[in-house]
């Protein structure tokens, strides 16, 4: 399964949690405010993403979104 992951970093405020629980490391805390003066989190490896939306379910400002797709064998 291959995901697809959206962060809308207006939204996040930056506490972390997505990118402590990713298991395949793709989310990091980025480097720059966002009008909240927070440093949000960011996809920084987005090819990596499996789907699992562990991140999305542990976000507490609903920042997140995840997009599943399945490929055939």
């Amino acid at each position: 399964m291959k995901g697809k992951i959206k962060i809308d970093t207006e939204r996040c405020k930056g506490c972390g949690y997505c990118a402590d629980a990713c298991p395949s490391g793709v989310i990091a805390i980025g480097s720059h405010f966002n009008q909240g003066g927070f440093f949000p989190a960011v996809a920084a490896h987005p090819e990596k993403c499996t789907g699992c939306a562990i991140c999305a379910n542990l976000c507490p400002e609903v920042a997140i979104e995840v997009c599943r797709k399945k490929y055939k064998k």
